[in-house]
């Protein structure tokens, strides 16, 4: 798990730098945030229903959310553990 894909994928997402998000999605070791960056950057450039578009971008950043609670926690919990 790293953090550090997870607010790259948000700041690409957020500034529109589609090559980059393009090149974090296979270099990215979490298989499930590659997925999410190939459907929305496939809806984005394929789909003429920005419904469709808007869907797959609310999935891919509830996605980043996600994770970068669950990598928080993580750290938290890894750090609890060293001082025991």
């Amino acid at each position: 798990m790293n953090k550090v894909d997870y607010d790259r994928a948000l700041y690409y997402t957020h500034r529109s730098q589609w090559d980059n998000l393009l090149i974090l999605m296979v270099r990215t070791k979490d298989q499930f945030l590659s997925k999410k960056i190939e459907h929305f950057l496939h809806a984005y450039h394929f789909e003429h229903d920005y419904a469709s578009i808007e869907k797959k971008l609310h999935s891919l950043l509830r996605y980043i959310d996600h994770a970068n609670e669950t990598a928080a926690e993580y750290v938290l919990e890894t750090q609890v553990y060293s001082l025991n």
